[in-house]
């Protein structure tokens, strides 16, 4: 069969490009080799994280806070079972749905695994081991990423696991190890914290969630601790055993002395390759970087024209919205339409409690460049909203340039900070000033009035309330 696109894994990049595509009068193959759609993001990452995130948290707050509400429990019980189906229900409802619009949208599902044949065909090997073959004018790569691990430690899925089965455990471990103090494991060492685990997560830097500003890594990392994890931070790991009982970890501490650690199982949150496992780029003039990334320029298209990648399989930052802003951003090109992605204006955030939310440049990033920047901040702690739902913990840091006002990051460690970084995003598309925000009614009481406030201690240290 003959396609004008199609479209190999059905992520977030890749359906959400399927959709547009549809909508742009396309006639669309989307090809996904496991058996339902929504890649990584809605069947082992973000949806069903997010679901025990959730549940954990209420967990958290009826056993520790529910009483300083008027609020008595009794005596309190965890049922892992319930907590775990609910999470796949969510899964299972999230993933119809996308089958859902496929098939509103006319969009030809192929279950299979998807090899290039050349430059406009594509063979597709089923479960049963039965293939197909179908044409497509153009292709796009949407194939995601799998979880990483070190060279010395393969995940076995038994006691090194990742965070796919990290998701799945039978039972709430009494200790979990994790390596890595990314977004990953933060999330997931808080879920099973909450529930009585004794977490340990080691870190090769100096911060939790390196990559993002160090004031919400100090910040996260204080959370952290108060939630009973241990933080091993400038710790690198040189050894792991899975023979015994237990797993075990020995990492070397910054001052040169080995530290052995044990839990039930390792998770490893180290990060995450790039898949293009079968998938035929020898048969096309698809090429890839030292570390397996499928090389696009400008317009997200491999040196083959006509096929395209996007998403994590193109390294940057690994996050879904990215994702989807670059299969919207192909589709429309393909269209003749002219968009665009302001990758500056992409944001991160960490679903912990309380949440971690940045756009822009980190303050380590403008102090690199010796770029004149102005700092404005303001605490949750003096925020009415903020102390009525109990909620004191957290900041907003807004950067802006020395000379011109305009602003050139925030970050937020907070209640909500998940939701309320889009405006921020928005003041950054725009190019807004810290005066422009500080001079928007924000209404009171919410959390949003820390943003204004910010803004208004970058603009001449004037904030109101503090």
């Amino acid at each position: 069969m003959k396609y004008d696109l199609a479209v190999i894994g059905s992520g977030p990049g890749g359906y959400v490009a399927a959709i547009r595509a549809a909508q742009l009068k396309m006639k669309v193959a989307i090809i996904e080799r496991y058996p339902t759609l929504g890649g990584t993001c809605l069947n082992v990452g973000c949806i069903p994280s997010k679901a025990l995130l959730d549940s954990s948290e209420h967990y958290l707050q009826a056993a520790k806070h529910f009483g300083e509400h008027g609020i008595g429990t009794g005596a309190l019980k965890l049922d892992w079972e319930i907590m775990r189906g609910r999470k796949d229900k969510v899964v299972d409802d999230n993933v119809k749905g996308i089958a859902f619009l496929m098939k509103k949208n006319k969009i030809d599902v192929h279950a299979g695994h998807a090899t290039l044949l050349g430059s406009e065909a594509i063979r597709i090997v089923g479960a049963d081991g039965k293939s197909t073959e179908i044409t497509s004018t153009s292709v796009i790569i949407a194939t995601g990423s799998k979880p990483a691990d070190l060279p010395f430690a393969k995940i076995d899925k038994v006691k090194l696991i990742s965070s796919t089965e990290a998701l799945a455990l039978k039972s709430v471990p009494k200790e979990l190890v994790i390596i890595g103090a990314g977004v990953i494991g933060c999330e997931l060492g808080s879920v099973y914290a909450r529930l009585g685990t004794k977490v340990r997560i080691v870190e090769y830097l100096n911060s939790a969630i390196p990559t993002m500003d160090a004031t919400m890594g100090k910040e996260l990392g204080k959370s952290l601790k108060a939630l009973g994890i241990e933080l091993y931070l400038g710790h690198k790991v040189k050894a792991v055993d899975t023979k015994g009982k237990k797993v075990k970890v020995v990492a070397t501490a910054p001052g040169g002395e080995d530290v052995e650690l044990s839990g039930d199982y390792c998770m490893m949150a180290v990060g995450r390759r790039p898949y293009t496992d079968n998938l035929g780029l020898e048969n096309v003039k698809v090429s890839t970087d030292p570390r397996g990334f499928i090389k696009v320029n400008e317009h997200l298209e491999t040196a083959h024209p006509g096929i395209y990648a996007i998403g994590d399989v193109i390294g940057g930052a690994m996050l879904a919205h990215k994702a989807e802003e670059e299969g919207v951003f192909v589709v429309e090109r393909l269209a003749g339409q002219k968009p665009h992605i302001n990758y500056r204006a992409i944001p991160w955030v960490v679903y912990t409690w309380p949440e971690v939310a940045g756009v822009g440049y980190t303050e380590e990033e403008l102090k690199q460049s010796n770029r004149a920047y102005k700092v404005g901040s303001f605490p949750y702690r003096a925020l009415g909203r903020a102390r009525a739902a109990n909620e004191s913990e957290g900041v907003v840091k807004v950067l802006a340039d020395k000379d011109t006002d305009e602003i050139l990051g925030v970050h937020m460690f907070g209640a909500r900070a998940a939701d309320m970084i889009a405006e921020a995003v928005v003041a950054l598309e725009y190019r807004a000033s810290a005066e422009d925000i500080a001079r928007i009614s924000h209404a009171h009481p919410t959390f949003t009035e820390a943003l204004k406030e910010a803004c208004l201690a970058a603009t001449e240290n004037r904030a109101l309330h503090l």
